[in-house]
């Protein structure tokens, strides 16, 4: 075995266990409560799913369309731009100052609608290019779905024993989502590199911009519902879409891609947010 076949597979079992562990540890620290009941503004329901779902991939497949982007780079953008619904959210909302109910209720709605969303429509985005629905959809049921729903059970049935295991799994999930992306940055160095010089950064700077305006429009006039709309339309999920991209786009450049999207993304929306949250406080004492 050769040492870039040893990384490659700590790479692979890492990324296994950091989302299952991230998946887990969510579920263990969600009550149906705290979902359910930012998500009862139908209005705002629609447009966050108009907005991540509709709109998102438009702008990707619009992008692509002025930038020339190469096969594989076109099904990174594409695979990010159908994937919504990421955990980071909630610390950008909390940066932010925003509804953090509103963060962890959207969130968990368009992390479900994902796994489901993204294996029907990612097909009819890449024509030309073959794609196995079936495989991208088991995959995010098992990796995602099944953890978080395991973990709302446990929640559910022993709030006790949720509590106690839910910073194990957080920290697992944590470790083995850092451990991928230095590995797999490691692995895929001088192909994350070079997207710097390519029109599939440019791409990546412009679809970040883009999305945040989008989720910012929908938001409305109230900052902490607009900062969270804002954010977690730009913030795409990239644990699902490493899943997507390991599991069936292996070897090619939309690896590296959505490696470099899980970097710039919470990076810049991260700032976004302190700054956010930073004018919130210079603005509240006026409105006194």
């Amino acid at each position: 075995m050769t040492a870039n076949e040893l990384f490659t597979i700590i790479a692979q079992v890492s990324g296994l266990l950091g989302i299952v562990g991230s998946m887990l540890g969510m579920g263990l620290g969600l009550t149906m409560a705290q979902i359910v009941q930012p998500l009862k503004n139908v209005r705002l329901v629609v447009l966050a799913l108009l907005a991540n779902f509709v709109l998102v991939p438009l702008l990707a497949w619009g992008i692509s369309l002025i930038i020339p982007l190469e096969d594989s780079l076109k099904v990174g953008l594409m695979v990010l731009a159908l994937s919504a619904g990421a955990p980071f959210l909630v610390l950008e909302a909390r940066a932010a100052k925003a509804n953090l109910a509103l963060a962890v209720g959207l969130m968990t709605l368009l992390m479900v609608v994902t796994i489901f969303y993204l294996p029907l429509v990612l097909p009819l985005l890449l024509t030309g290019i073959e794609v196995d629905a079936w495989s991208i959809a088991m995959s995010l049921i098992v990796l995602m779905l099944i953890p978080l729903l395991l973990g709302l059970l446990v929640k559910s049935a022993a709030p006790d024993t949720a509590q106690h295991w839910q910073p194990a799994m957080n920290k697992i999930g944590s470790l083995g989502i850092m451990i991928l992306l230095v590995v797999g940055l490691g692995l895929n160095a001088a192909n994350v590199i070079s997207l710097i010089g390519t029109g599939g950064f440019l791409a990546l700077l412009l679809f970040i911009a883009g999305s945040l305006l989008i989720g910012f429009v929908i938001g409305g006039r109230d900052a902490g519902v607009r900062n969270v709309t804002g954010l977690g339309t730009a913030q795409r999920n990239v644990s699902a879409a490493i899943v997507v991209t390991l599991a069936n786009f292996a070897g090619t450049d939309a690896v590296p891609f959505v490696l470099a999207a899980s970097i710039l993304m919470p990076l810049i929306l991260l700032s976004t947010a302190r700054w956010l949250g930073g004018r919130n406080e210079t603005t509240a004492p006026a409105k006194a």
